[in-house]
């Protein structure tokens, strides 16, 4: 491997030893996609929806499942100086004061359970389902997370080779310049011959300033995709190598149609919100509920005085071993304050959005499926195309420096076939990254991913 300029080594070197590379040496692109799948945003967000249909779900529980309760209650009552008066036809009797005292513990067990209940049935089973379709939207953001992960990798690796494509033409204009500075001076050459090698030279210079720079910030991007300061970013590998692989569209699709997990969420999701519909409009019938409830030990103990300035009182006590209760109820709710209905509303709303989600996704995937294959194959046939023309702009820049060298070539031919031979060289490093891309995305239309 040919070794960077000074200035390239600068911008693409690895940070200390603490960064972001899974192994000593550097970074590639599954370990890039490894680091994204813990750290990026959409992967953090796509774990919070799963957590809230968790939540949902747990919340369809309590509508289908039976509510227990216990609790032990100590009361008392007190009564002092009570009195009154009491009439027997026309004579108006006035009854002496009195106290009274009274303590009760009780120990109790208190169930309910809506046993027939459709609405709540069918939440819970549109809650299973909304847990489903957030499973299928993590895989699918993990999906989307590697394929962006990959392109802006090799984002990277184009400019890095690109970065070294530049050096390397900076270095063959400086020396073409020197030479054509030599030759001016001995009279061999034009004072035109020699701006035109100044002007190529001041060209490679800018070129190569753009692409050392492009290195950097393609670093930066991909250390905010992987969810990391750019500091932390190791060296990354910049081996372009591939293996070409004939692609079929008919079997990329079908492999869609199985395996994208957006689809199945999609899926998913129109079926939860189907079943939501249901369930609020079921919430208008007539439900079955249970209630019954339990008293292991029950105490009560009472003092009356009947005169509460000689304290003659009577006392009183009793003790229940077991108590049940139970009742079954059939409930009707049938008015709410529309409740019911603004909840059948935004049903209706949330089954519509589902359905053109799930829709579009599917009207669009053949297209999609072929836009990957076509862009897989033009990568490919791109790579052929700039291989091919690499050698011949490298044939044709040495035949050149031959003709130069012994004076049947001007200097601006000689200038002419090193661009070129550059402008080659950049065309094929990005048609290899190109084919990464595309594979990438021939992947992730595939629902492939790691």
């Amino acid at each position: 491997m040919r070794r960077f300029p000074m200035v390239v080594l600068f911008l693409v070197a690895a940070v200390p030893a603490t960064g972001a590379s899974l192994s000593s040496g550097p970074l590639t692109a599954d370990e890039a996609v490894k680091i994204a799948l813990q750290h990026n945003t959409r992967i953090v967000q796509a774990e919070a929806g799963r957590y809230t249909a968790r939540s949902d779900m747990w919340s369809a529980y309590s509508g289908v499942l039976p509510r227990l309760s216990a609790d032990v209650s100590r009361s008392g009552s007190f009564t002092r100086e009570s009195r009154g008066s009491q009439a027997f036809g026309t004579n108006v009797f006035p009854s002496t004061t009195f106290d009274a005292e009274g303590y009760s513990t009780t120990q109790s067990v208190t169930g309910t359970w809506n046993l027939i209940n459709l609405s709540s049935w069918t939440n819970f089973s549109a809650a299973r389902l909304g847990q489903k379709s957030a499973q299928y939207s993590l895989i699918a953001a993990r999906s989307a997370v590697e394929l962006s992960t990959r392109q802006q990798f090799y984002q990277v690796v184009q400019a890095m080779h690109l970065a070294r494509v530049n050096a390397q033409a900076l270095r063959l204009a400086r020396d073409s310049e020197r030479r054509v500075r030599a030759m001016y001076e001995v009279g061999s050459v034009s004072k035109s011959d020699l701006l035109k090698a100044q002007v190529a030279t001041s060209q490679a210079q800018l070129d190569s300033l753009t692409s050392n720079h492009n290195v950097t910030g393609q670093r930066i991007l991909l250390a905010q995709q992987l969810g990391l300061p750019e500091m932390q970013l190791a060296e990354v590998d910049s081996s372009l190598t591939f293996t070409a692989q004939t692609v079929d569209a008919a079997s990329v699709l079908a492999d869609a149609h199985a395996h994208r997990p957006d689809l199945r969420a999609a899926e998913a999701n129109a079926r939860a919100s189907e079943l939501d519909l249901r369930g609020a409009r079921w919430a208008r019938l007539p439900y079955v509920s249970l209630s019954g409830s339990w008293s292991p030990d029950s105490r009560r103990s009472s003092k009356f005085f009947h005169n509460a300035t000689t304290d003659t009182a009577t006392s009183s006590a009793s003790e229940t071993k077991g108590a049940y209760n139970g009742s079954v109820a059939l409930n009707f709710d049938f008015f709410d304050g529309l409740a019911t209905d603004a909840r059948i509303a935004a049903a209706r709303g949330q089954v519509m959005n589902a359905r053109e989600t799930r829709d579009a996704l599917l009207r669009n995937l053949e297209g999609e499926v072929h836009q990957a294959v076509l862009g897989y194959q033009e990568a490919a046939e791109r790579i052929e195309l700039a291989t091919r023309t690499v050698e011949s702009a490298s044939e044709n820049q040495n035949l050149v420096q031959q003709k130069y060298n012994v004076g049947s070539a001007t200097i601006l031919d000689l200038i002419d076939s090193q661009v070129q031979l550059q402008r080659a060289q950049s065309n094929l490093v990005s048609a290899k990254a190109a084919i990464r891309i595309a594979e990438a995305q021939l992947d992730q239309v595939r629902g492939r991913s790691q």
